[in-house]
């Protein structure tokens, strides 16, 4: 029988589906499985750990709501593959509960998206600078349609972030499409006269020539200059 993980005596009903899902997670990791490969059901853990199916089928349906297994009606459960939409859900909740503020995220998206963007100068294919090119001129030829616009811009920082070849850097940055979908129209619109607004263009077009040169340093650069005037203009649009 596999043990459950701390198991006091007597624990009540929540401790154990949380020992459960532990469990199940254990398993994974000491058996090595990968995502798609098939699970045992809840009987055979229900047996294993000595608690209810009504334990277990909590236990699943927890970890199937975090979207490490995949739970359908008559079939044994499956590893999942990494979804990061629930880090996009947590991250958004944090902000709209004021438990992260805004600078706070644009800091830390800083600090990811200046390497991602050296990182992609060195690694990336022509298709993915292709990609990238036709994001940051897109959203000049998008600049009159704030949504065009703004889902070109989050697809920018999406292509580099995919073309670094870190897969968790990838993740993390499509964590931010809600956030920035929210924000990229608001500091746009405080930026009031053309020339200000060719300056924002003008710093996509210098991240993404730079990638596709690949020039690492110069990538780094255009994109902290870039966060620079994004800052700027979303403390200015009142959000901090």
């Amino acid at each position: 029988m596999l043990p459950l993980p701390d198991a006091p005596a007597a624990a009540p009903a929540g401790t154990l589906v949380h020992q459960a899902m532990q469990a199940v997670t254990g398993f994974i990791r000491s058996e090595r499985l990968k995502a798609g490969d098939w699970l045992p059901g809840e009987l055979h853990f229900a047996r294993e750990l000595g608690v209810s199916r009504a334990v277990m089928r909590e236990a699943f349906g927890k970890l199937a709501a975090l979207r490490l297994i995949d739970v359908a009606n008559g079939r044994r459960p499956r590893v999942s593959t990494t979804d990061m939409s629930v880090m996009a859900v947590s991250l958004d909740h944090a902000v709209n509960t004021a438990q992260v503020t805004f600078r706070e995220v644009w800091d830390v998206r800083r600090t990811l998206e200046l390497r991602t963007a050296a990182l992609a100068a060195s690694l990336r294919t022509d298709e993915e600078a292709a990609a990238i090119l036709h994001h940051a001129r897109s959203m000049t030829a998008c600049r009159d349609d704030f949504a065009r616009m703004t889902q070109h811009d989050v697809a920018l920082h999406q292509a580099i972030a995919i073309a670094s070849r870190n897969a968790l850097f990838a993740h993390i940055v499509a964590s931010f499409s809600g956030l920035m979908a929210e924000t990229v129209p608001v500091a746009w619109k405080t930026r009031s006269t053309e020339a200000e607004r060719e300056g924002v263009l003008e710093c996509h077009r210098r991240v993404a020539e730079a990638i596709a040169d690949r020039d690492a340093a110069a990538a780094e650069r255009a994109m902290d200059a870039h966060f620079d005037d994004s800052i700027r203009a979303l403390m200015g649009a009142g959000y901090d």
